[in-house]
């Protein structure tokens, strides 16, 4: 998270959860895991050096192999950008698809099927979904305003990386947890 919106979050009348903004109740420390994490040894990718986990996060801030190793992770799963922009959808503004009102970022078009739509029972594509990969441009949703509220609460683009292979990141994932063993 950015730091002012973390901030946010943890306000003193009433810090939430950064993710699901569910109220945050006041814990107790985690001792046996504090203890588990100074007494548990571990190795460096980058440099082979052991050292207690408790210790890992400053070195690797300041180990150029393990800089080096996380860099060779971001390349291979990385794509070069697309040059060609006109196959390149959009998934900022949409048009609304009751009205063809245009122009609407996802929360605006949340709010003006609400105030102007709510009662219209047609059928129709969502458009958000429909920019996206996984979005299928023909689907129809049998109760829309209902499926605005459930489904897009939230911008996708704060969570997914749309120009990242599934499978290649998945690859990765599973190369380097055999490497790090």
């Amino acid at each position: 998270f950015c730091t002012p919106c973390l901030q946010e979050c943890l306000k003193p009348k009433k810090p939430v959860c950064g993710v699901c903004r569910s109220t945050l109740s006041p814990g107790s420390r985690a001792l046996d895991l504090e203890k588990q994490i100074e007494t548990t040894e571990t190795t460096c990718s980058g440099c082979n050096k052991k050292m207690y986990l408790s210790k890992m996060r400053s070195h690797a801030a300041s180990c150029a192999k393990y800089q080096s190793y996380i860099m060779e992770g971001v390349k291979a799963v990385t794509k070069e950008p697309l040059h060609n922009t006109r196959n390149f959808p959009n998934r900022f503004t949409f048009p609304c698809p009751y009205c063809s009102e245009k122009n609407f970022d996802q929360e605006g078009l949340v709010e003006h099927c609400k105030a102007l739509h709510s009662m219209d029972a047609k059928q129709v594509v969502c458009p958000i979904c429909a920019s996206m990969p996984w979005g299928d441009p023909n689907y129809r949703s049998a109760n829309f305003m209902e499926h605005l509220q459930r489904r897009h609460r939230f911008s996708y683009d704060t969570f997914v990386d749309y120009d990242a292979d599934e499978d290649d990141i998945m690859a990765q994932v599973l190369m380097r947890s055999l490497r790090d063993k």
